[in-house]
């Protein structure tokens, strides 16, 4: 039966349902049974699941559940009191009820669709008439994608339903697999991914390739605390891999550095703007109610007026401070009135509405200088800054904390990731020390890469043996009575964000996310919820 291909990313749509479309011969017409027969066609299809993995450009389908995570650690405000906060305030606050997601519901739906429409072109591709080395590629770069939606899907929800074919509607009742069989999956496409690309080049600016398969790999592995794989991996990354640490970590997010030496993979924008090719996150994240007054210029074009969410708090600055670690500081959060590091002289007093930010700070990491604002059509959403996904220093603190359970020598690791900001080397740390140290460090390095909240819902109190998060939020956890006794300026003069962020947090529910109601209400009661929601 033919299909009319309203667009790549309507292959998924179309392919659930056959019996839904009345049978019709179209020609000239791309169908499911015509495409795929050229590498032209493979690729387009393929840079469209790359596309629908990030969606860099599309500022609510999954930046702001990733943003919406930051929110829910220690890391970072909703920042935004001007507003309506309904989609960041339920995981924010805790308050989160499988009817009353947020920003979590389209996430489990986004990655859903492109998981499908990478079953149907892996079906596809291993049938088309490409060379082999053609289909290597494609192949491996689709099971990077499917890969990476269902690690965030298990780290979002627990255990998920489980595809690896594609799906008509008679399929599409699926229980929740268990998350060790999703690992699995995981690690499998993975695997297959990296020798599937072993022998494709490396030097092409934004694809999938060997290094990020195997850095994911490193991850994930972490992640279970598969220790040795974990280190294998992170090691196999900076010993052959062709990455290097940016001599200065400003670099790392600058607009003028994209997919520079330190990264292994980035989400992709252009300023090319009218085709709406440039990210949302600079602006959903940027400083709110900036003023032309504001800066020496008194220009209009000098400002680039944000949305004001995911604002720094205070306890991530003083992190910092307690190191004297000024360039990761700087490079992280910028203060009210404080110059924007490394655009000082442009921009000498970054200045925004006080009235509208809950912390008086914003994330450096995704500020667009203002020669490149000037350089822009319009100072507003699809803007020139590529995001980070997986970066080499990942892989230093990864295999670091690898080391301090299998053996070898974490110190060392978390010295040269230290190095490079001008830190002086830990020395004479061991056992639950060294293991803070190492959180810490991941931390300072890695604060609004996606990151966090994974991390401290994994990583175990040396002390305690339970998760990280669990004293840090809830009524007696240490964040929630920093802020209760917190004599900040700016957080507790601003308190229509309330000043008791993260005191609801139940460690019987609050490890994850719940499954959207709708989901469950779609699949007849088969996928059931996670605990205690």
């Amino acid at each position: 039966m033919k299909k009319i291909l309203v667009s790549i990313i309507a292959f998924s749509l179309l392919s659930v349902s056959c019996s839904d479309f009345i049978e019709k011969e179209e020609r000239g017409t791309q169908t499911l049974e015509n495409y795929f027969q050229t590498a032209q066609e493979c690729e387009n299809y393929v840079n469209e699941l790359t596309r629908r993995l990030l969606l860099p450009n599309d500022w609510y389908t999954l930046v702001a559940p990733r943003v919406t995570n930051e929110m829910a650690t220690d890391d970072a405000w909703m920042g935004n009191t001007g507003q309506d906060n309904s989609a960041h305030r339920p995981c924010s606050q805790y308050i989160i009820t499988p009817d009353n997601m947020g920003d979590m519901n389209s996430m489990y739906t986004a990655h859903y669709f492109t998981i499908q429409s990478a079953n149907i072109g892996l079906e596809k591709m291993e049938a088309s008439p490409i060379s082999e080395s053609q289909r290597n590629q494609y192949v491996g770069e689709s099971l990077f994608v499917r890969a990476y939606c269902y690690y965030e899907l298990v780290n979002n929800y627990g255990a998920v339903p489980l595809y690896t074919t594609s799906l008509g509607t008679g399929d599409l009742k699926l229980e929740r697999s268990p998350v060790p069989a999703v690992y699995a999956q995981i690690e499998a496409d993975l695997k297959e991914s990296a020798a599937r690309l072993e022998n494709i080049p490396v030097n092409r600016s934004g694809r999938v390739n060997k290094w990020a398969a195997y850095a994911l790999l490193a991850r994930v592995s972490l992640f279970q605390e598969k220790w040795a794989e974990a280190k294998t991996y992170s090691n196999k990354v900076i010993t052959e891999g062709p990455y290097s640490l940016e001599t200065d970590f400003l670099n790392i997010w600058n607009v003028n550095n994209h997919n520079g030496v330190e990264s292994i993979l980035e989400a992709q924008s252009s300023s090319v703007q009218d085709k709406n090719l440039g990210s949302a996150l600079p602006t959903l994240a940027g400083a709110r109610g900036e003023d032309k007054k504001n800066f020496p210029s008194n220009d209009a074009a000098d400002v680039l007026d944000g949305w004001g969410w995911c604002m720094p708090t205070s306890d991530l600055e003083n992190a910092y401070l307690s190191e004297n670690d000024v360039i990761r500081r700087r490079s992280t959060i910028t203060k009210w009135g404080e110059p924007a590091y490394g655009d000082e002289v442009l921009n000498p007093t970054h200045k925004f509405s006080l009235n509208d930010n809950k912390s008086g700070r914003i994330c450096r990491k995704y500020y667009i200088p203002i020669a490149t604002r000037r350089s822009l059509d319009k100072q507003y959403e699809h803007l020139p800054l590529n995001i980070p996904l997986i970066r080499l220093a990942e892989m230093y603190l990864t295999r670091a904390e690898a080391s301090y359970h299998v053996g070898g020598d974490a110190l060392a690791d978390i010295n040269i990731i230290r190095a490079r900001v001008k830190l002086d080397p830990k020395t004479g740390l061991a056992g639950p020390a060294l293991l803070k140290q190492i959180y810490k460090e991941r931390r300072l390095e890695l604060a609004f890469e996606g990151l966090r909240l994974f991390d401290i819902r994994r990583e175990k109190d040396p002390n305690t043996g339970k998760p990280v998060i669990e004293s840090l939020m809830g009524p007696n956890g240490a964040f929630v009575q920093y802020n209760l006794n917190s004599t900040d300026p700016y957080e507790t003069t601003n308190t229509r964000e309330p000043q008791d962020k993260g005191i609801n947090f139940n460690p019987a529910k609050h490890l994850l996310w719940p499954i959207p109601q709708i989901e469950i209400d779609l699949s007849g009661g088969l996928i059931s919820q996670n605990p205690n929601y």
